[in-house]
């Protein structure tokens, strides 16, 4: 701690440097002043918390300089230390807050007493004036959030509780069931991804401090908890309101030289009804009518036309994967743009149908070929240009990126299975050479066909399923051949075959030699 002793007279600073008791009460540096002038610039540089004043001084003297601590409004005590028993002195210190006041002569006691309890007094003051700073600092984290949750539940409602309704009145002083409002919408959720970098607190801060700052008192401005990426502006000032909110969108452009999809729902009676108004205006308007998006968007720009449905094409889009062929799915994929840009409404509605049907179908289709892959790479906004504006070019690019990759994930998914079955195919030769096996019996056992069985394991080994099993057969017979107690004949039965005359035939055939001869050598 810090203080400062203000006298014209030097031996009264001194008898009070020497008399209080400083480091008992953790007070370290203690400045002099001669008179209120002088006081001023030291106290604008120390802050010091004890001040210890005369009151009749030249210049600028006690009374003057009480007034400037007042009106300077840091926590701080004073005491006044005076020779003068004066009612307009006594007056003056108790009025302008002065924690205690002191004639001379000064008494050793009663300076260390008095400095004492200033200490503690100026430590509880601290002390509560950081809770309260602490309580400030929480309420303008919570409230925001509270309102927030708030009226997102509200515009989403028909009805709306008395206590809520009493608690925004009090609030806004607005009684939000007796006056028309008008509803518009940020959807930001590309000032998120390229503006933010994805950082959704700082994107929904900034752009609601913009908003604000064009609000006033002619509405409200909230994040919908239950939106990721919308902003809601209630207007009671509807008169004004569509200047107020084009305002607000050409001041996001100066921002972030981005423009924000901002639209504007019809006027209503509920807060309930305007949301919705608004919220089918964003969902509805058809992206290719908004060229350059220097204006919001209102009720009369929406469009009626139908959107497209992926399920509806799942068939056509299946046979196409099952091809492989990239060209057959650019055949669908043009069909389908086409009608986008022509006869049907594309919309942030179809934006979002799109993507949701999408990963249905995608779902199936791993299922269908047992790959635990999650999800292909997500590009969900690249179709949206530098200036924020919306590109069907963009669009239709990363709609076929989504596909191409489907199919290259599905080729490789049905070469991998095909190349596990054939090697399984290839240890069960291994472990069933003993037995009479035929071509036909392996395509039952595995569900595949002859003719692919053939050309897989000849792709795969290098020879036919049944060339593979004869070699594994002659190699099994050579090592029993070597035990003289077989006979050739159990031998051949113990590697699958039943006729000993062929045995011998195929055995001299891969060997040079029949077995008898094999074995005498």
């Amino acid at each position: 701690m810090k203080a400062i002793i203000i006298d014209d007279e030097k031996h009264v600073r001194e008898g009070i440097q020497l008399l209080a008791e400083w480091h008992k009460y953790g007070i370290k540096e203690v400045f002099e002043a001669k008179d209120g002038e002088e006081a001023k610039t030291i106290i604008n540089a120390q802050k010091p918390e004890l001040v210890f004043t005369d009151m009749n001084m030249p210049n600028v003297d006690g009374i003057a300089l009480l007034k400037w601590l007042d009106r300077l409004g840091y926590l701080n005590e004073v005491i006044v230390i005076s020779g003068y028993d004066d009612y307009q002195y006594m007056r003056n210190a108790i009025y302008y807050g002065s924690f205690d006041y002191i004639l001379k002569p000064i008494e050793p006691d009663v300076l260390n007493e008095t400095l004492e309890r200033a200490v503690t007094h100026w430590r509880e003051r601290d002390q509560k004036q950081q809770f309260d700073l602490e309580n400030d600092k929480v309420a303008k984290v919570v409230k925001p959030i509270y309102w927030d949750h708030l009226f997102s539940g509200i515009i989403d409602r028909s009805s709306v509780s008395e206590e809520t309704l009493q608690k925004i009145k009090k609030e806004i002083n607005v009684d939000i069931r007796n006056v028309p409002c008008t509803v518009a919408l940020l959807h930001i959720s590309f000032m998120i991804e390229q503006v933010f970098d994805r950082d959704e607190e700082l994107a929904f801060f900034t752009l609601l401090n913009i908003c604000n700052e064009y609000i006033g008192e002619a509405g409200v401005c909230f994040r919908n908890v239950n939106q990721r990426d919308q902003i809601v502006i209630l207007l009671w000032d509807n008169v004004q309101g569509k200047s107020y909110i084009q305002k607000i969108h050409e001041a996001i452009y100066s921002f972030s030289a981005r423009y924000c999809t901002t639209v504007v729902g019809a006027e209503r009676q509920s807060v309930a009804s305007a949301y919705h108004s608004a919220k089918e205006t964003l969902l509805t308007f058809n992206l290719l009518n908004v060229k350059r998006w220097k204006q919001v968007v209102t009720r009369d720009k929406t469009d009626s036309r139908p959107v497209i449905h992926l399920l509806d094409y799942s068939q056509e889009i299946s046979w196409a994967l099952q091809s492989g062929s990239k060209g057959k799915i650019d055949e669908i994929l043009d069909q389908l743009f086409q009608s986008m840009e022509s006869t049907c409404n594309l919309s942030i509605k179809q934006l979002q149908i799109w993507e949701q049907q999408f990963e249905i179908l995608k779902s199936n289709w791993l299922k269908e070929y047992q790959i635990d892959e999650p999800s292909l790479p997500s590009k969900r906004l690249c179709y949206w240009e530098e200036d924020g504006c919306f590109s069907f070019e963009y669009f239709q690019r990363e709609k076929r990126e989504d596909f191409y990759h489907l199919i290259d994930l599905l080729s490789d998914a049905k070469y991998c299975k095909s190349k596990s079955s054939i090697e399984e195919i290839a240890e069960y030769l291994v472990q069933h050479y003993d037995q009479d096996i035929k071509l036909q019996d392996i395509a039952d056992h595995f569900y595949l066909s002859r003719e692919y069985i053939a050309r897989k394991f000849k792709q795969s080994y290098g020879d036919t399923v049944i060339g593979y099993l004869t070699n594994i057969r002659m190699e099994k017979a050579i090592d029993l051949l070597e035990n003289p107690h077989l006979k050739i004949a159990e031998i051949a039965s113990k590697v699958g075959y039943q006729n000993e005359k062929y045995f011998s035939k195929i055995f001299k055939k891969r060997t040079g030699t029949c077995p008898k001869e094999y074995r005498q050598k």
